[in-house]
């Protein structure tokens, strides 16, 4: 057993009769706000963790080159 259309249709206008729609849209422009300054936030974050983050030199070994061999062989 389901909410059917008019059901929906009677809770939405009970919710903009009890609020108002001006508070909906400003309730609506506080919770766009509030997921703009998480996005905002998670994002320095990550920036910070990149800035922390230890500098390492990636170097590629080289492979054993018969030219550059320094061992005497017998």
């Amino acid at each position: 057993m389901g909410l059917s259309t008019t059901h929906l249709l009677l809770l939405l206008l009970v919710v903009v009769l009890l609020f108002g729609s001006g508070k909906i849209s400003t309730l609506m422009g506080d919770v766009a706000k509030g997921i703009k300054s998480f996005k905002k936030g998670m994002a320095e974050d990550d920036e910070a963790e990149r800035r922390d983050a230890p500098r390492t030199l990636e170097h590629e070994t080289r492979a054993a080159d018969p030219r550059r061999d320094t061992t005497k062989s017998g």
